[in-house]
């Protein structure tokens, strides 16, 4: 069988350099292989084919592919003003102190994570649950840095108390916002009610009136409900401290992950 597909390959290499086209010699090829495996049969002819043409190994040259590193001069300066700036931040950050003396004495607990912008407080009074939920504020003013001018008192933080109770599903949220003064730190915008967790997140539901157009009878009644449940001006207090050192942390984990992905 071997001295047989010696010759089948000697005579297929002829015909390949007679033609310009590998059809022909594929073809006869095909045709001197049918016939020595009926004459040596099916195993004969499988080690007679291994001895007679080795085996070449694939170029791993050929079949790895070129990678090129993504980086350049640009992203070098980047990471390098960016260890400026986190040292400088770092430097400079300290946590306002109404932050830990509210949460080392409050009955609300701070739900807060990293990389989100969103900031809660939450307890639960009876049946119901209490959450007050707001925002980051970024520190600059575009309006004074335009003019020249030094803030005076910070920019009012809005936030939203939610009374919800547990098993139904039904409450009332109170949009507001904080104010600068010290005799009532916050104003009301409106009150909204909702019979369930689809209509309290419902884009379309009513807001319910603006709060300074209902009955200053029941206006008193609504803002004492919320003195109740824990609403006062040291909340507000620690909302607005809060809004502002969440800001500086969630900036400056944005300048250590931007850094190490550029530095990588």
């Amino acid at each position: 069988a071997q001295a047989i597909l010696a010759q089948v390959l000697a005579r297929a290499g002829a015909s390949r350099g007679a033609s310009r086209h590998h059809t022909s010699a594929f073809h006869f090829f095909s045709e001197e292989m049918f016939a020595l495996a009926r004459t040596a049969g099916r195993h004969g002819l499988v080690a007679a084919f291994h001895r007679a043409v080795p085996a070449v190994a694939p170029s791993s040259r050929a079949l790895a592919p070129k990678v090129r590193g993504f980086s350049g001069a640009a992203a070098g300066k980047i990471v390098k003003v960016m260890t400026s700036e986190i040292k400088h931040e770092e430097e400079q950050y300290e946590q306002a102190k109404e932050i830990k003396a509210f949460l080392g004495k409050s009955d609300f607990k701070l739900v807060d994570t990293m990389g989100d912008v969103n900031m809660a407080l939450q307890r639960e009074v009876g049946d119901k649950v209490v959450r007050i939920e707001w925002q980051l504020t970024s520190p600059f003013n575009p309006d004074m840095e335009a003019e020249g001018e030094e803030a005076v008192d910070q920019e009012a933080t809005d936030f939203c108390v939610t009374v919800e109770n547990k098993s139904k599903g039904s409450g009332v949220a109170f949009y507001c916002s904080t104010q600068t003064g010290e005799d009532h730190r916050y104003v009301i915008g409106n009150v909204k009610a909702f019979s369930s967790a689809e209509e309290k997140d419902g884009v379309s539901s009513y807001n319910g009136p603006e709060f300074e157009d209902i009955d200053d009878k029941l206006q008193e009644a609504l803002d004492e409900y919320l003195a109740e449940i824990g609403m006062n001006n040291e909340v507000c207090d620690f909302i607005d401290a809060s809004a502002l050192d969440k800001e500086q942390r969630e900036y400056l984990r944005w300048l250590k992950i931007t850094k190490d992905f550029l530095s990588s």
